[in-house]
């Protein structure tokens, strides 16, 4: 017991480090190469963070256990709109952009509308793997295609040297990996020993655990004003789960959706129309500090839910 909860505290000052090296590194590698901290975070910053989900789901899908490859990513993705998007919110209010309003949220809408739809008709295929692979290769490329800038990237100048900044990113996600993974084995480890079920421990530890990359990172984002790549950390973790994830997991081995109970798929589609929902009504075109309460109110709403069925 005393082993794992030192472990638990290793991985997560490895995780703090990290992220205050990745976001760092990638904002100036966005300022240097021209591109939006929001792309960079959707891309770059999302897809390095979700690296815990990647590996966990994967090695699920080898397994051919379906509760932790799809329990993971929905949990992870919950986690991501609710509370770390809640959290940042908090600390400070997140400018909405026109390519957000009209482009990325509604995607992320669409996708988590399609992978439940997928899902309870009759699990994920093989072919359905195939179909979000392919979503995701064209939304990464138009969001390359039609990029746009906001006010805060204009007004930021610091760039450094390159090979410094790709040393800083290549660092921050290497501990953010490790971190995430000392922290979610001994997690684990722990909640088994209480008895929880696999689908509790991915949808709440794992998810969880292996989203504090996420969390993390949104938060130093939020701290040093830079909330365009928060914002694109989250939207493209949450598409970079289902679409490249699960989609790589269902090619492997189809994914059933059989413990899926139907309040977690309600949860995530709720996360997804509150995150539209607060960019159309927050003041001045952001997510603020009302919409985040609205956020982590519901996630505390769900944690109690899960509690109260930790062996379902």
């Amino acid at each position: 017991m005393l082993a794992d909860l030192l472990v638990l505290l290793l991985g997560l000052a490895l995780i703090v480090f990290g992220a205050d090296y990745l976001v760092e590194g990638a904002s100036r590698i966005a300022r240097k190469a021209g591109v939006s901290q929001f792309v960079i975070g959707l891309t770059i910053v999302g897809m390095g963070t979700s690296a815990p989900e990647f590996v966990v789901s994967m090695i699920g899908a080898f397994k051919g256990s379906a509760d932790i490859a799809i329990g993971n990513v929905l949990g992870s993705n919950i986690f991501n709109t609710l509370l770390i998007l809640g959290v940042t919110a908090f600390i400070l209010p997140i400018a909405i952009t026109k390519n957000n309003f009209r482009r990325d949220l509604p995607v992320n809408l669409g996708v988590t509308l399609l992978f439940l739809v997928l899902g309870f008709f009759d699990g994920l295929s093989r072919i359905d793997g195939a179909i979000l692979l392919a979503c995701f290769a064209l939304y990464i490329w138009y969001c390359f295609r039609f990029d746009e800038h906001t006010a805060e990237e204009e007004e930021d100048t610091s760039t450094g040297k390159l090979a410094v900044n790709i040393l800083l990113v290549l660092g921050g996600l290497a501990a953010l990996v490790f971190g995430g993974r000392f922290f979610v084995n001994s997690a684990t480890a722990l909640a088994y020993r209480m008895g929880a079920s696999e689908k509790f421990v991915a949808v709440t530890i794992l998810a969880g655990g292996t989203s504090l990359p996420e969390l993390a990172t949104c938060v130093v984002a939020a701290v040093k004003k830079k909330g365009a790549l928060a914002l694109g950390n989250i939207i493209g973790s949450n598409l970079f789960n289902i679409l490249l994830i699960l989609g790589c997991s269902a090619v492997i081995t189809p994914l059933s959706f059989a413990h899926i109970k139907w309040v977690d798929a309600g949860v995530l589609t709720a996360s997804a129309l509150l995150l539209m929902t607060a960019a159309f009504t927050g003041k001045n075109n952001k997510i603020d500090r009302l919409d985040g309460g609205i956020l982590l109110a519901v996630w505390v709403g769900y944690l109690a839910w899960l509690i109260v069925n930790i062996s379902v």
